[in-house]
C-alpha cells in the first residue's frame, strides 16, 4: 500500500552527549522501529523520539499512521552501535589482562563461565545462572587453600550502576567464591558507591617509556596495574564446604586463559 510521510524540519543526529541523553529505553525503541516499521504506541518516549526527528510518522491512502525511522534516526542507531562496539573492546580487553595479571600470581583463571548458584532468602530459592568476567583459584593441590574467587569487570559507570542495582547477582557470585572484586577502569567511580560485601580494584595503565629506544607499536596499549582500594571479604571454603559441584563441571569443560610459559613463576605460589 503505498504511504506518504509527513514533511518535518530536517534533525541532525545529536552529538556523544546528546546520544547519552536520549537514553537506553529510547534507544531500544529506536532498534524495534528500525527492524519492523510498527503503529504507534504514543507514550512518553514516542513523542520524545518524534521532537527529535528520530522518528517519523507515516500515513496510508487509508489515513492509517505508522511509524519509521527518520535519517537521523539512522545516525543515532549508528553511533550507538559504534559506542557499543568501543564499549565491548575495552572490556573485553581488561577481562583478558586481568586474567593474565591473575595467572602471574600463581592463579587458575577462566573467562566468560557460565555458572549455576541457589540465591534468594531460606524457603524461596531459585536457581540463577551467573557469568562472571573472570572466576580463578589458586594453583594448588590443597582444597581448603583453593580461595576462588570472582573479578567482575566494569569500564562504564552506567554499567557499573545497573550491575548494582542486582543484589541477586552479587549473592550468586558469593555463592561460587571466597571473595567478589569489582574491577573499575579509572574514573567510573569511587569505592564506598560499591556494596561493603566486594573488593575493589582500580585498573591503572602504567606509564609506557617514550625514550628513543622503545620499540612499542604507537597504538599498543600499556600494561595495566590492580590497585587494591578496598580489601573483599573473605570465606574459607574448606573441603567439606568447598566449590559446588556444578562449578567443578563447568571448570572442567572450559579452557583456562593463557598460563605464564615460565614454570618457576608457580615457586611460592603455595601448597
Amino acid at each position: 500500500m503505498p504511504a506518504v510521510s509527513l514533511p518535518i524540519p530536517p534533525a541532525a543526529a545529536p552529538d556523544a552527549a546528546g546520544l547519552r541523553a536520549i537514553g537506553s529505553a529510547h534507544r531500544r525503541r529506536l532498534r524495534e522501529v528500525w527492524r519492523s516499521a510498527g503503529w504507534p504506541c504514543q507514550d512518553v518516549i514516542e513523542a520524545e523520539l518524534l521532537a527529535a526527528g528520530l522518528l517519523q510518522r507515516c500515513h496510508d491512502d487509508r489515513q492509517r499512521t505508522t511509524l519509521r525511522v527518520s535519517d537521523a534516526g539512522l545516525q543515532v542507531l549508528a553511533q550507538t552501535a559504534e559506542l557499543n562496539r568501543g564499549a565491548r573492546s575495552a572490556h573485553e580487553q581488561l577481562v583478558a589482562e586481568v586474567a593474565a595479571t591473575l595467572a602471574r600470581d600463581g592463579r587458575i583463571a577462566w573467562c566468560g563461565l557460565s555458572l549455576r548458584a541457589r540465591v534468594g532468602d531460606p524457603g524461596q530459592e531459585r536457581w540463577q545462572m551467573a557469568r562472571p568476567d573472570v572466576y580463578s583459584v589458586r594453583h594448588t593441590s590443597v582444597a581448603a587453600y583453593l580461595q576462588p574467587m570472582v573479578h567482575e569487570i566494569k569500564v562504564r559507570r552506567a554499567d557499573l550502576l545497573a550491575d548494582l542495582r542486582r543484589p541477586s547477582k552479587r549473592q550468586a557470585y558469593l555463592q561460587m567464591a571466597g571473595a567478589l572484586y569489582y574491577v573499575l577502569a579509572e574514573g567510573i567511580a569511587t569505592p564506598d558507591e560499591v556494596p561493603a560485601e566486594c573488593g575493589v580494584l582500580l585498573a591503572r595503565r602504567e606509564p609506557r617509556d617514550q625514550g628513543p629506544r622503545s620499540d612499542a607499536a604507537p597504538d599498543d596499549l600499556p600494561p595495566i596495574r590492580l590497585d587494591l582500594l578496598r580489601p573483599a571479604p573473605t570465606r574459607a571454603l574448606t573441603q567439606e564446604a568447598g566449590l559446588p559441584f556444578a562449578v567443578w563441571m563447568a571448570l572442567a569443560r572450559a579452557t583456562p586463559a593463557t598460563q605464564p610459559e615460565d614454570p618457576q613463576l608457580w615457586l611460592g605460589a603455595g601448597p
